[in-house]
């Protein structure tokens, strides 16, 4: 009997953590917001609005900040660093890459609102008393703003930091291994736990609401197709079976398989479909308002980026529902993407995934949305005669009657309607796959089922949705959920940078000073004092005797060389120090100090360090009568250190004795002997 229950019992790789407080809150959410739709919309909208209108300039800046953290590592000394061990080696093909990340990144929305924003910012009312060319301009310029860098970098944050502690740290492919250095082995508490729920949650709404929309267009451009009678509820339904299930055998397949293939396949069919509108659309008028369009976008980029329409008002609902609603959707969409992100780009350096995140899809989107969106403002002014500018208000159908002024429109919007069911399958796989990741802490070998899992959950809570209309609802709920996040990316910023900094030291720092003049005669004794380390008595020993002794040898020497120098001690805190006075220029200082080191955790409790009892340890430090940094000597013995002294006398002499260091050398003689000699009546007594 008991063989028997082994043989069924239940498997699966969830965290009751973060799935049982996920679920609940998933499916409490989507249950309200089905259930009263207005009510729940009211209230949240009312909310957002308040955030919106009280706190945008908290988006502004967030933003603003995650674009220039990320400029400044790709040019720092830190972009070489690589996203996994030293000699890694990138998993995928640069293009294969780059589709997937495009594909996840943006997928249905570039292909809504390809035509729907461009018409939407030149038919709005905030441009109405604009010329039309300066409309249309306008319309560019935001639509790049809020398509461009911006967005990516958002991405891009969180796809690097989750990348970079999963590969070079081997933390678990969780949001919350992006706050290790400031919470140490809490990510693997409460506090990550509560990281994962958010991410888990923030995913799922963003995909649903997607995912919604996107059937919404399907149906719409069948219905404008005659290939559906009409966009009714059944047949949204018959879209959403056929799309989820493609997207869970795609996710089920592995990122190597269906997800490479369907990104490669989509980014190739939307460049295929972009070159035949920019061939046999207003050719010249698309590579004209492009190369304008960028130009405009690099001078505007800093007031763009800063502009919080304060000094505008009638500008500021146009601002609040676009680029704030914009900033709002893309962090809420980061943890996803990001994540996705960060799975596909092992092996990259850090400066080559700011590069390739920020500013080829950038660019892509750029040339997308000037073919697309130009196209229609062309054809609105010179064609239509306005008919475009009236159906701004179906965005669902906008596209699919912007084709229709091309030639061959029937094959182009058949074609259209492929590549929005692959954009959804793409975005549906990746999205299963990542709630997959999060809900169970990135575990090998999780079963197939739990795909099929959040495939059929998607699917039945966006049917579910979309039937009741409570898809705005959820949509708003999202958007609330990146105020939040938004600070928690200020905290991966800072996370990464701690991390970042320990690293390259780490692999920069060069041999201790301390083991220069090392030669194989004292190895024996050199090996014990490295495994060994000393207490405060132990280090004041030292410095008091034998590098004591060694400084008044020294003195000796000196004098017999007719140079006066003075060895004096010093107490609380313990310091040994020998001076040469000079009456011109500075006194030549060379110093030996008791200082404290705090020993990390781990260390501590190695059993191959076994006299080691606290975090607390003391070394010999030396410190010169200048700004220079000291170093360790408790490995030197009597003579290399009298040496180490004769060294830095020797660049002493060298310093003082070129005639352009005059002015430099004897400045302040007299300030920094009172300022040393109080400093040390202050802080220890002399002995």
């Amino acid at each position: 009997m008991r063989l028997l229950r082994k043989k069924h019992q239940f498997k699966h790789t969830f965290d009751k953590s973060v799935i049982l407080p996920s679920l609940i809150f998933i499916v409490g959410v989507c249950l309200l917001a089905a259930l009263f739709p207005k009510l729940i919309n009211g209230y949240l909208s009312d909310i957002k609005n308040f955030v919106f209108v009280n706190l945008n300039w908290l988006y502004v800046w967030c933003v603003t900040i995650f674009v220039i953290f990320l400029v400044f590592l790709m040019f720092s000394r830190y972009g070489n660093i690589k996203l996994g061990n030293n000699e890694s080696k990138p998993e995928h093909s640069f293009f294969s890459w780059v589709s997937m990340l495009f594909a996840a990144g943006m997928g249905i929305g570039l292909m809504y609102f390809s035509v729907a924003e461009p018409m939407q910012h030149y038919s709005s009312e905030v441009f109405q008393g604009n010329h039309d060319v300066n409309r249309a301009k306008n319309a560019q310029l935001y639509t790049f703003f809020h398509w461009g860098i911006h967005a990516w970098a958002i991405y891009g944050l969180v796809g690097l930091t989750l990348a970079y502690f999963a590969y070079r740290y081997r933390l678990p492919m969780s949001l919350r291994s992006c706050l290790y250095p400031l919470l140490k082995n809490k990510i693997y508490g409460t506090w990550g736990s509560v990281i994962d729920v958010f991410a888990l949650c923030s995913t799922f709404f963003g995909i649903t609401t997607t995912l919604g929309f996107g059937v919404v267009q399907i149906n719409s451009g069948l219905v404008t197709l005659n290939i559906l009678p009409d966009a009714s509820f059944i047949y949204q339904v018959a879209i959403v079976v056929v799309l989820v299930s493609f997207s869970v055998l795609s996710a089920v397949s592995g990122v190597n398989k269906g997800i490479k293939i369907l990104s490669n396949i989509n980014i190739s069919a939307v460049i295929v479909l972009m070159l035949f509108v920019l061939c046999l659309g207003p050719t010249v008028y698309l590579i004209g308002s492009f190369t304008n369009g960028l130009g405009n976008y690099v001078n505007s980029f800093f007031d763009l980026t800063f502009n919080t329409h304060v000094y505008e008002e009638e500008t500021l609902p146009w601002f609040y529902n676009w680029t704030i609603l914009y900033w709002a959707w893309w962090i809420s969409w980061s943890p996803f993407v990001g994540i996705f992100i960060a799975r596909i780009s092992k092996g990259r350096t850090i400066k080559e995934f700011i590069a390739a995140v920020l500013i080829l899809p950038t660019l892509f989107n750029f040339i997308w949305m000037s073919v697309f969106g130009n196209s229609a403002i062309w054809f609105d002014v010179n064609v239509a005669d306005g008919a475009l500018s009236r159906l701004v208000s179906d965005p669902d159908s906008l596209l699919f009657r912007f084709l229709e002024y091309l030639p061959l429109s029937d094959l182009l919007s058949y074609f259209v309607i492929i590549i929005i069911m692959i954009f959804f399958v793409t975005s549906a796989d990746s999205g299963i796959m990542v709630m997959n990741s999060i809900s169970s802490q990135n575990a090998p070998n999780a079963p197939k089922w739990q795909n099929v899992f959040w495939g059929a959950l998607l699917a039945i809570l966006a049917l579910l949705l979309l039937n009741a209309g409570g898809l705005l609802a959820l949509q708003t709920m999202t958007l609330l959920t990146a105020l939040p996040f938004a600070v928690i990316m200020i905290l991966f910023a800072v996370s990464l940078m701690k991390a970042l900094v320990i690293d390259y030291k780490y692999y920069e720092r060069d041999v201790s000073v301390s083991t220069v003049p090392w030669s194989g005669e004292y190895w024996k004794q050199r090996l014990k004092q490295i495994v060994s380390f000393k207490t405060r008595e132990a280090v004041d020993k030292l410095i008091y005797e034998d590098i004591k002794t060694a400084f008044l040898a020294l003195k000796s020497e000196f004098e017999q060389n007719g140079i006066t120098a003075k060895v004096e001690t010093y107490d609380n805190p313990v310091r040994l120090e020998l001076a040469i006075s000079h009456d011109v220029v500075n006194d030549f200082i060379y110093g030996v100090k008791s200082e404290k080191r705090v020993v990390s955790a781990f260390l501590v409790n190695d059993e191959n360090l076994p006299d080691l009892e606290s975090k607390t340890t003391y070394f010999p430090k030396t410190y010169f009568g200048d700004s220079r940094e000291g170093y360790d000597v408790q490995y030197f013995t009597m003579n290399e250190l009298i040496s180490d002294v004769l060294k830095h006398y020797d660049r002493f002499v060298n310093i003082v004795a070129e005639e352009a260091n005059e002015m430099f050398v004897s400045s302040n003689t007299n300030e920094t002997r009172g300022n040393r000699e109080k400093g040390s009546s202050d802080h220890g007594e002399r002995s």
